[in-house]
């Protein structure tokens, strides 16, 4: 399979201080690909450079282009949610559909009013007099209806209540997804995007930390809740983290047979946010 993104030996610095260190990933077409990391991880300055944004050392492609000297071309094939949805507060939701249609010529106009005809937004209404979360919402509408190979959502439902934060990945999957199309997501609502996820990747200090396929994840990583009498046997296998759950001790393994682990305690596939938790364990010391 063709990769949508390839890094290699991706490198930035701000002030001598390293925000990507000789990281390396890469990120097949018609994935959905989640990027998680602690704040000052490096997932924005990533970001950026997938997108041109900022310089860089290193190698890297995307969608077959160099973001440094191929953005104009490379953009014609990505769209971009920030976590921070940037519309003039003059225009009006109709307007700011006109504009769109009239820059990207991969916009779809139907598609963009079907979303808003499920919210509260007006096609009269200007910016200035929307909530957050309605600006958001129309920013949404605005970039999902591009029928882009690449899309990348940083904190994508940043301000949006639960029902329309589901409402848009439910989206996401019926309406803009298919085989040909890469999405790459950074959130730190983990819990919210975990079902969608076909791959996951964790960043911690400018370095890719963990790269597999939410199926490696749930062959790779066990948790067994072990009583008193298992605990120095659970220990002695290594665990990565161990926590503390209604009197019992919770603990994670990476690359121990489930087998072998279901002889100490009760096991079960550990969330995104508990591997998350062990693996950045150490981080804000």
């Amino acid at each position: 399979m063709s990769a949508a993104i390839e890094a290699r030996g991706l490198s930035k610095h701000y002030k001598g201080k390293a925000a990507l260190d000789q990281t390396d990933f890469h990120i097949e077409t018609g994935r959905i690909v989640g990027l998680i990391g602690p704040n000052g991880a490096g997932k924005t300055t990533a970001l950026k450079a997938i997108l041109g944004l900022v310089p860089f050392e290193g190698q890297l492609a995307v969608l077959g282009f160099d973001p440094r000297t191929q953005r104009d071309r490379l953009m014609q094939d990505v769209c971009f949610i920030a976590d921070v949805a940037v519309l003039p507060r003059w225009i009006r939701v109709r307007e700011a559909i006109d504009f769109v249609e009239g820059v990207h010529p991969r916009f779809d106009r139907a598609k963009c009013e079907r979303f808003l005809a499920n919210t509260q937004l007006k096609p009269d209404a200007k910016v200035r007099t929307l909530s957050k979360g309605m600006t958001v919402q129309l920013h949404l509408a605005l970039v999902m209806a591009i029928d882009a190979k690449l899309l990348v959502l940083d904190e994508p439902t940043l301000g949006l209540d639960i029902l329309y934060r589901k409402q848009f990945y439910q989206r996401l999957l019926e309406d803009y997804f298919d085989e040909e199309k890469t999405i790459l997501i950074t959130t730190h609502q983990v819990e919210e995007i975990e079902h969608i996820l076909t791959d996951l990747m964790f960043i911690q200090n400018g370095k890719i930390v963990l790269s597999a396929t939410m199926d490696e994840v749930g062959e790779r990583f066990t948790e067994v809740m072990v009583g008193a009498d298992a605990i120095e046997a659970a220990r002695a296998l290594k665990p990565l983290d161990e926590r503390q759950v209604f009197g019992k001790s919770v603990l994670l393994f990476d690359g121990v047979p489930r087998r072998q682990l279901a002889e100490l305690g009760e096991t079960r596939t550990p969330g995104i946010a508990d591997l998350f938790v062990a693996t950045m364990k150490g981080t804000y010391a």
